[in-house]
């Protein structure tokens, strides 16, 4: 899982922990906490510690990543399609509403 390694580099020395007082208040090793700092690279157990540590969330040190170009593009048809097929039902009650009054 990919954390912010700043935020959490930052917390620690916020703190003024050392990355082994991390490591033992974590429970993890002094090279996990080495890893999570230099490449942002954490397990989920690792994330969790973390964060019961620094008492934050862990929105607050997870990366997100951002949509592939694949992904918006099939968002992208999918909202067209979902357009094209709204804009026909409305279409079809419009007409429909329209024939009622004038033959009505």
């Amino acid at each position: 899982m990919e954390i912010n390694a700043i935020t959490v580099k930052e917390l620690r020395q916020s703190k003024g922990w050392t990355q082994q007082h991390l490591a033992d208040a974590c429970a993890i090793s002094l090279r996990t906490v080495q890893r999570v700092e230099k490449e942002g690279s954490a397990s989920n157990e690792t994330l969790l510690g973390l964060c019961a540590v620094f008492e934050v969330e862990q929105k607050q040190l997870q990366v997100i990543p951002k949509p592939t170009h694949a992904q918006m593009q099939k968002v992208s048809l999918y909202s067209q399609w979902l357009l094209f097929a709204l804009a026909t039902l409305i279409g079809g009650c419009v007409g429909a509403l329209i024939m009622y009054l004038i033959l009505g």
